[in-house]
């Protein structure tokens, strides 16, 4: 049998992580409580522990950055092919 696959949300995965973080509940009540393997929770939990490093540790806002600049030099070959485009269409006579 072929099933389709269930895909949560980002703000859910860290709803749960932050709930398992916490440790209030034990990891079987979150799977009755939101109906989601142990295997996910924990892996959403340990996920959201790695990525609180990078937060702390200034390597999200240089990826941001990195990227911005790189948008940014992607946008600007864009704007200069679309200039040669349109130089040589009219210098074929389109």
């Amino acid at each position: 049998m072929t099933g389709k696959r269930k895909r949560y949300s980002a703000e859910f995965k860290a709803k749960v992580a932050l709930e398992a973080i916490r440790g209030e509940l034990p990891v079987s009540r979150l799977v009755a409580k939101h109906g989601v393997h142990q295997t996910l929770i924990n892996a959403w939990k340990k996920q959201a522990m790695d990525g609180m490093v990078g937060v702390f540790s200034g390597k999200v806002e240089a990826a941001e950055t990195s990227h911005q600049g790189e948008v940014e030099k992607l946008h600007a070959m864009i704007g200069q092919l679309v200039v040669e485009r349109d130089f040589l269409r009219k210098a074929s006579g389109r």
